[in-house]
């Protein structure tokens, strides 16, 4: 059983280099998005609305931790609204049923918003910059619905990639007893 969370940890930590990777490397290359879908945060939320508060404050951390690395800017900014989101969404757990789609989805929009606002505050409104509609209207709308659709695929391929990894840890206590 400990063996197959320890492979489970290390497939959700690969998924977090992957999406950090294809959110800061590959996204801003394709010229016909307008704005990029938020991975680390489906990740994170998906994390926590699955695994438990635990488990969506361990992957905040390192979603959180990535960016702060790659961004200038105070170190932990971003580290602090991921476990925040993490944690958040791990109280929702309770109400996790494998084949729901309508509360991931209800959770990645709020997640978006909370996440959009709280950058804007601390990045622009900080600064002088008080144009909210605008940001609103460009930046935050159209992440949040890119970030909504996106949460349709990658949830669907995270729960299937952690029912087998379950289920292959299963088989292996079965066959140990």
């Amino acid at each position: 059983m400990i063996q197959a969370k320890v492979k489970q940890v290390l497939i959700n930590i690969l998924f977090i280099v992957l999406a950090f990777t294809v959110q800061n490397c590959v996204f801003p290359l394709l010229p016909f998005l307008s704005a990029t879908p938020n991975l680390l945060l489906i990740l994170t939320f998906s994390f926590g609305f699955i695994h438990g508060k635990n488990a969506g404050m361990l992957y905040g951390i390192l979603s959180g931790l990535l960016l702060d690395l790659f961004y200038s800017g105070p170190f932990g900014f971003y580290t602090l609204i991921y476990v925040y989101i993490g944690y958040v969404n791990g109280i929702f757990t309770k109400y996790y049923y494998e084949d729901y789609i309508t509360l991931p989805l209800i959770l990645s929009i709020v997640n978006g918003l909370w996440y959009s606002l709280y950058v804007y505050v601390f990045r622009f409104l900080i600064r002088g910059r008080l144009n909210l509609p605008y940001y609103f209207r460009n930046i935050i709308l159209p992440e949040i619905i890119f970030t909504a659709v996106t949460t349709l695929l990658i949830y669907r391929l995270f729960l299937s990639a952690s029912r087998r990894v379950e289920d292959i840890g299963k088989r292996r206590d079965k066959n140990l007893v």
